[in-house]
């Protein structure tokens, strides 16, 4: 195991006790990201100059005080391409923003760079956070570091690492499951999203992509909280993540939906689901059957909602406010109509028109205000299931990372791979993918679904089946990836 693939925990105390500098790790990780990226393509750009600059500075204020340094000073991160980073190019993953610089930081950047984490890049996504195969970027495909024919998951498919992405309907978690790492999505209002490219506003929220349980926690707890320039976010306690880290499960009560296990999951992930319920079982918890009747039309809900809200958000996105404009036009017109179809990708130009659809004369109470109504239907399903169980559980994804251009062809095949993860955005409360096994040697995300700011249970769960399935003890090396 290299240093860069030790927990946040250990790796900071290998800083406060000088036997490494965070000069050392940041040019470690610079060297690991050339060597192996290549093969894996989850950088669009690299900052070195930004952090080796962040490196020194950590190393110094390690030196001042290691005692009440924060425990992410020093250790290295990157954001998702949709997340803006003052000064460097942050373009969604799109070609309309090709060369766009933020002149602001993100507030989860603002937030971690305050801790002294060191900013190493901008991470590859779906176009806008627009895909579940990360395979709808305008600049380069991303690959699954444990099977480079396969899909790494979308739309955070670059941000499978130590990192942060967001969830919109499961892109957090997806690509989690897919890359055998933990994925958590917060509750909606938990972190600020000033500073998040919008795709979906009522359904977007950033959350970390980490190694262990217990470092999602920690950097949890350094993003969140009321953000006063972002109108949805929620004051609540945020120090509360690590608290019940290593409590186990004993008492908990989980509920299974049953319609969570009628979607047509492959043999290999009810395999490693159902053994993961029987050692959650054995560590005593009290697993329930619970039902979400309405989840049947939760993807068709979800699949109105979001493109009607990303018709709306991506129309400043017209070559004029942003992205290139088309100086040989002849109207205005012609200026956006060019702008838009060279700088969306077939599946950008897809939802907008889907969305707009929506939301036009005639259609807005048939569709929009209806998915609207099935998506209180569906808050109010989880709100019976959580007054009788703590935490839900199911898998993930029906499905392992399948293979690159499987589902390209066919958008609703590609869509259905949200069909577990979409609910809990529609409505709003946390989740967590934690890996608990392989499938044909492709990881398996186990999901851990709380209540309204209920991450504290997700955290617990999740980390009492980290701790009994020890599955990086049996991934292979990232080394291993072939260059």
């Amino acid at each position: 195991m290299t240093l860069l693939e030790e927990p946040i925990r250990e790796l900071g105390q290998r800083l406060r006790n000088r036997e490494i500098s965070a000069v050392e790790l940041a040019r470690e990780a610079l060297v690991r990201i050339e060597e192996l990226d290549p093969a894996v393509g989850a950088f669009l750009r690299t900052t070195p100059e930004l952090a080796l600059g962040a490196a020194e500075a950590a190393d110094r204020r390690l030196a001042e005080d290691p005692v009440t340094a924060p425990a992410l000073c020093g250790i290295p991160v990157a954001y998702k391409d949709v997340i803006c980073t003052e000064g460097v190019e942050s373009t969604g993953g799109s070609k309309i923003l090709r060369g766009f610089v933020p002149p602001y930081s993100a507030t989860v950047v603002e937030r971690l760079s305050a801790l002294g984490v060191v900013p190493l890049g901008k991470l590859n996504c779906d176009e806008f956070a627009m895909g579940s195969s990360n395979e709808n970027s305008a600049y380069q495909v991303t690959r699954n570091p444990w099977a480079p024919d396969r899909v790494a998951g979308g739309s955070s498919g670059g941000s499978a690492c130590a990192t942060l992405g967001s969830d919109t309907g499961g892109s957090i978690r997806l690509p989690a499951s897919f890359s055998g790492v933990v994925g958590v999505k917060p509750t909606y209002g938990r972190v600020s999203r000033l500073g998040l490219m919008a795709l979906a506003s009522s359904l977007d929220q950033i959350g970390p992509l980490t190694k262990t349980v217990e470092d999602a926690a920690i950097v949890l707890t350094a993003i969140a909280g009321l953000d006063p320039k972002d109108s949805t976010s929620v004051a609540a306690p945020v120090s509360g993540f690590l608290d019940d880290l290593g409590r186990g499960v004993e008492g908990l009560r989980l509920g299974i939906p049953r319609e969570y296990l009628e979607v047509g999951l492959e043999p290999g992930v009810r395999g490693v689901f159902e053994q993961s319920v029987k050692a959650l079982e054995r560590m005593g918890a009290v697993v329930e059957e619970v039902r979400l009747p309405t989840t049947e039309y939760a993807l068709a809900a979800y699949y109105v909602i979001a493109p009607a809200e990303v018709s709306s958000n991506l129309a400043r996105m017209d070559g004029v406010r942003f992205g290139p404009g088309s100086p040989g036009a002849s109207s205005l017109r012609e200026a956006y109509e060019t702008a838009r179809h060279e700088g969306f990708g077939p599946e950008a130009r897809r939802r907008v028109t889907l969305g707009t659809y929506a939301l036009s004369s005639g259609y807005y109470d048939a569709y929009y205000v209806r998915a609207q109504k099935v998506r209180t239907l569906v808050a109010q399903d989880f709100d019976r299931a959580f007054s009788e169980v703590d935490a839900i559980i199911s898998p993930t994804s029906p499905t392992p990372a399948f293979r690159l251009g499987e589902r390209t062809a066919d958008p609703l095949a590609m869509y259905a791979t949200d069909i577990l993860t979409l609910p809990a955005n529609l409505a709003g409360i946390s989740g967590i993918s934690v890996p608990a096994g392989f499938s044909d040697g492709l990881p398996v995300g186990f999901q851990v679904l709380g209540p309204y700011l209920g991450e504290a249970v997700c955290f617990r769960v999740a980390q009492a089946l980290e701790t009994d399935v020890g599955i990086w003890d049996q991934l292979p090396p990232l080394a291993a990836v072939p260059a």
